[in-house]
């Protein structure tokens, strides 16, 4: 059976416990060429055979462990020639899909079982066939095969298809995942993405997080939780994945883990989020906003800002304080001390809102001391939002004195929260008091709303649950009492837990085994306590929870930079940065040139080529010192976005500044590595380097290399350097007995790397302890 030359697409749902992934296939026999997203020299067919995927629906209800699934597939045939197609389905798992039915535009096709024999023969004559390897991932599993059905020139076709599965649960810890990454296959970006959840559960649902993409939950009780995602033209880079877990508690906490192999040490991932009993109230606040009226907020920046300012005035809750510092060359506060909540208040704040008008100088030391001043209650909640447009300009103008002063002032633990307006602030300025306040800062760019920005922050603080949390980690291991079992957790220090917030936190751990873990938190000047318990993974092969250690790698490399630009050049930081971001692939403005195919991408700082990328990134580190401007803005908006990113994934050009056009991603096929272009704000898309699940692969001439083979490399970097590392090779031919026999060894994680080999390459890989050239 022969691959139609254009069209693929995938649908699945799996259990992690096998990395097992079912997918649709549309097959048609006279053509075999697979719709890979790059140039050939084979001439265009007359006529056109070719397919869009114009809408991919995904609907799902999960309730306990039991997913009954829908999934609805248009193909839009835009060939000139009929497409005589048959759709296959692999089984995700043995024995997991019942009720399995299939439908072409309304009418049910019947569906044929394969065994795991049967339909591995079947994936390996069609690799042999295709000569392109992208089904590998999914060989040795079973599979449903309908009859064939044709499309039409111009028509299109909906494939819809139901089934129910019973999902992995470990460590308390629901798992659904769906393939989406799939659609790289497709020679055009998908039209549109829908997905939508519903979860459903006997205990109180806590934590509803994914890994992998950016999702919305909507809880309308605690039993029930939506969960949307959408996209629009999009490459997928990830397949779409959801973890949440249950119980009766208070505060839901999970810890899931990963040990790599090699005595390294493991990583971790915390996920906490509270409950609040409806008999309890939320704690009360304080919440001081210190707003900007310089002459530079003049026009359309003023009144969002008072829009702002309205909103939160109008989200304050009964037992709240308050107070507004609106500066210029002077300060003035709508109250000379805080104010209680009450709705005679606020209407009075809100006259005063509307009676704020842009005009004079910047004095912003005078603004916070002002309004640190008034904060004296260490036992209450408390939250400064900051905003500015623009630079220092009366008073103090010395960034780092103005940060000191605001430390010293802040005796009440005060958390601050900065937002820069526009590219003419003190983008570090900001960072410093956000990193010494206990806090976070956000960039408003010129054509984004200041009321949006401020609304979405103040929406997470706005009901607190427990003030200044702490962590402790109790292991069994008797052995952990001679040193700290748990290191470089992020995000670092105390942290607030917050209704409707989830707490997502990550960090090293060195000991396996279980441990209780012990939450400590504030209610007013009341301590609260909780623990649970926690399994950390020993070292092995197991890759379910190996996102984790990307998403760490992603904070550690925003602390890094953080600590590069506020505390100085420090050459054991920038040599991890280089380290961190050539093994994980983590594209930085200071890291760019591991896309340049000249580079050599090694994680051995020892090295020639390893000291000579710790100077390219050192040299590209001197453009922290621009912190104001459209490259201050941008690299301290990038540096935000490593230190708070909630999954590994790296930022859809979809939704970010400058997105490329659809052919760009194309080209990348669906894995290039993204950065923020600190010269444009823009970010790029870069073909030279692709994420494949947990590992990176870097383009060298027609070589595809990890960091651990970039070393076998030749002196030019565009081969193998077979006199020097030839016996450390074993070479096998693509499609030989040999690459199948390979293929039959490997994990279907390992498979995915030689799946993602095009034409023409070669791939230089590193497969249970030894290196592997497939030709």
């Amino acid at each position: 059976m022969k691959l139609q030359r254009i069209g693929l697409w995938i649908l699945c749902l799996t259990l992690m416990a096998s990395l097992a992934q079912a997918q649709g296939v549309l097959i048609e026999p006279d053509h075999h060429r697979l719709p890979r997203p790059w140039p050939t020299p084979t001439p265009q067919p007359v006529p056109t055979t070719e397919y869009k995927i114009g809408k991919l629906d995904i609907q799902a209800t999960l309730k306990d462990q039991i997913a009954r699934v829908q999934v609805s597939q248009t193909f839009v045939n835009t060939g000139s020639r009929q497409l005589e197609t048959q759709f296959v389905f692999p089984l995700p798992y043995d024995g997991a899909i019942d009720s399995l039915t299939l439908l072409v535009d309304g009418k049910e096709f019947p569906a044929q079982l394969l065994s795991k024999a049967d339909a591995r023969a079947k994936y390996e004559a069609i690799v042999r066939s295709s000569k392109d390897p992208a089904l590998l991932e999914w060989m040795g599993h079973g599979l449903f095969q309908t009859s064939v059905f044709p499309v039409p020139p111009g028509a299109e076709r909906t494939v819809t298809i139901n089934y129910n599965q019973l999902l992995r649960k470990e460590n308390g810890v629901t798992d659904f995942l769906f393939p989406l990454s799939t659609a790289r296959y497709s020679s055009k970006p998908v039209e549109k993405i829908a997905i939508q959840l519903n979860i459903e559960s006997s205990l109180s649902i806590k934590n509803v997080y994914s890994p992998s993409h950016n999702i919305q939950v909507d809880k309308s009780d605690k039993k029930r939780a939506r969960v949307h995602y959408s996209a629009t033209n999009e490459v997928p880079t990830n397949d779409f994945r959801l973890l949440f877990d249950v119980n009766a508690k208070k505060l839901g906490t999970s810890v899931l883990s990963y040990r790599p192999q090699g005595g390294e040490e493991g990583f971790f991932l915390l996920l906490t989020s509270p409950q609040i009993p409806e008999q309890e109230q939320q704690l009360a606040k304080t919440v001081l906003f210190v707003v900007d009226k310089s002459g530079s907020m003049s026009g359309e920046k003023m009144e969002q800002a008072r829009g702002a300012l309205k909103f939160v005035l109008n989200n304050l809750t009964e037992g709240d304080v308050f107070n507004i510092i609106a500066y210029d060359s002077a300060v003035q506060s709508f109250r000379p001390e805080l104010e209680t909540f009450t709705d005679k208040s606020r209407k009075e704040a809100l006259g005063f809102v509307d009676g704020l008008y842009a005009g004079g100088g910047t004095n912003i030391d005078g603004a916070l001391a002002t309004a640190l001043t008034q904060l004296k209650d260490p036992n209450r909640p408390s939250f400064l939002i900051f905003l500015t447009d623009g630079l220092p300009t009366v008073g103090e103008r010395n960034e780092a004195k103005i940060a000191a002063s605001a430390k010293t002032a802040n005796t009440s633990h005060a958390r601050l929260l900065t937002f820069g307006v526009g590219y003419d602030v003190n983008s570090r300025l900001l960072d410093r008091l956000a990193r010494e306040g206990f806090g976070a800062s956000e960039y408003v760019r010129p054509n984004e709303d200041i009321e949006a920005a401020v609304a979405k922050v103040y929406g997470r603080i706005a009901a607190p649950v427990l003030a200044g949390v702490n962590l402790s980690f109790d292991f069994d291991d008797p052995n952990t009492k001679q040193s700290p079992p748990i290191s470089r957790v992020y995000p670092s220090g105390t942290f607030d837990i917050f209704a409707g917030e989830q707490v997502v936190l990550v960090g090293r751990y060195r000991p396996s085994g279980t441990a209780k873990v012990t939450l400590t938190g504030k209610v007013g000047a009341e301590t609260h306590t909780y623990d649970f318990p926690a399994e950390f993974a020993k070292a092995g092969s197991d890759q379910t929870y190996a996102f984790i250690e990307k998403l760490w790698a992603m904070r550690r490399v925003g602390e890094i930079i953080d600590e590069l630009d506020l505390n100085g050049r420090n050459e054991e930081l920038v040599n991890e940065l280089v380290m961190l971001s050539t093994k994980h692939g983590i594209l930085t403005p200071y890291t760019s040139f591991l896309a340049d195919e000249q580079s050599r991408p090694t994680t051995l700082a020892s090295s020639a080529e390893g000291r000579r990328n710790q100077m390219q990134a050192g040299k590209a580190l001197s453009r922290l010192e621009e912190a104001d401007g459209l490259a201050g803005v941008s690299q301290r908006s990038s540096k935000q976005e490593f230190k708070n990113a909630q999954n590994g994934a790296a930022p859809s050009p979809s939704s970010a500044p400058g997105r490329p056009a659809a052919p760009e991603v194309a080209a990348s096929g669906g894995y290039g590595a993204t950065y923020r272009d600190a010269a444009t704000d823009e970010t790029v898309v870069v073909s030279s380097v692709r994420q494949i699940g947990n590992t990176t692969l870097y383009k060298r001439g027609q070589v595809i290399c990890t960091s651990e083979t970039s070393g076998l490399l030749n002196a030019s970097n565009d081969g193998i350097d077979f006199e020097k590392h030839g016996k450390d090779i074993v070479t096998v031919e693509r499609f030989s007995s040999d690459y199948f026999a390979l293929c039959s060894a490997n994990t279907s994680e390992e498979n995915r790397l030689l799946s993602n080999q095009m034409e023409g390459e070669q791939l230089l890989v590193q497969l249970r302890g030894k290196n592997y050239l497939i030709k």
